[in-house]
């Protein structure tokens, strides 16, 4: 986003530190990250985000659905991404699925491809795109934080997965 300002706050949750990018309440970006920045107060707008993120992490799997965001992409990217909040939570679907929602049923690699360059994971849920085979793919945060956000939502995995 070019001549945004950012602000940026660290939170810890159950998958680890979080960094969380906003400009002006409008999510820009979530990022599993290794340094946290320590407890410093946040902007009331950061502090919204944070608090409907810990109420997610709660288990309030609604807490997400009003968070106004803001990811940088192409056109294409921002259609997937537009198109993941249609998945509720405690549901998948495969990437095919994604790829005919999109209207493009033949892009099923582009629209992977799109799926790994979400820049706001868990609340862009990203993480509930799945092979055909039921299998746990691609997650730019790991297959066990992929794994730990489907069981928190109540999705059942085979147990190959």
């Amino acid at each position: 986003m070019c001549g945004v300002s950012a602000e940026l706050m660290t939170l810890r949750s159950p998958l680890g530190v979080l960094t969380v990018s906003a400009d002006a309440g409008v999510l820009l970006g979530i990022r599993f990250s290794s340094t946290d920045f320590g407890r410093r107060p946040a902007a009331p707008a950061l502090q919204s985000l944070a608090n409907r993120l810990k109420a997610y992490f709660d288990g309030d799997l609604r807490a997400l659905d009003t968070i106004s965001v803001d990811p940088e992409g192409t056109r294409f990217q921002r259609e997937v991404w537009k198109t993941l909040h249609r998945i509720p939570a405690g549901q998948t679907w495969s990437y095919a699925e994604l790829a005919r929602a999109v209207g493009r049923p033949d892009a099923v690699r582009a629209v992977g491809a799109a799926n790994g360059a979400n820049p706001i994971p868990i609340v862009i849920p990203c993480h509930r795109v799945i092979g055909a085979d039921g299998r746990l793919v691609g997650y730019g945060g790991g297959l066990e934080r992929k794994r730990w956000l489907l069981t928190h939502e109540g999705v059942k995995l085979p147990a190959y997965c």
